[in-house]
């Protein structure tokens, strides 16, 4: 038995009110991420299985680390893209089709993109 239930947040730290509102507006109003609960250092963005924390108190620039990307579950991959793409963010990997080639076969449409802070983002559709 799993001790763990799941994915409860992600967590990111600003170094700016400037880079902050950035962020907030990349997870808000571009991805449509809606605002669970707000506090004075910080946010919580409910994705429906998931948070999305930010805070503003950071006091400098995060090195790059351990973690690779994180994924969001989406219906419509091409149309994320288009909205990241508008608001004028990176996107490294345009949306392709995938098969993993794990027992039973898991096919996907995926696409990757950079956030405001550098953080790499997967938008994940299961087929």
């Amino acid at each position: 038995m799993s001790l763990i239930k799941g994915i409860h947040h992600v967590s990111m730290k600003c170094s700016s009110t400037e880079e902050y509102e950035k962020t907030i507006d990349f997870y808000k109003n571009i991805l449509g991420i809606p605002v669970a609960r707000e506090w004075q250092a910080g946010i919580m963005l409910d994705t429906g299985n998931g948070i999305v924390e930010i805070f503003n108190d950071g006091d400098d620039a995060p090195g790059k680390g351990v973690i690779r990307h994180f994924a969001f579950a989406t219906d419509d991959v091409d149309a994320c893209v288009e909205a990241v793409k508008a608001a004028g963010y990176e996107v490294f990997i345009e949306p392709k089709d995938i098969e993993i080639a794990s027992t039973p076969v898991f096919p996907a449409r995926i696409a990757f993109c950079k956030g405001p802070l550098g953080e790499e983002i997967e938008l994940f559709e299961e087929k």
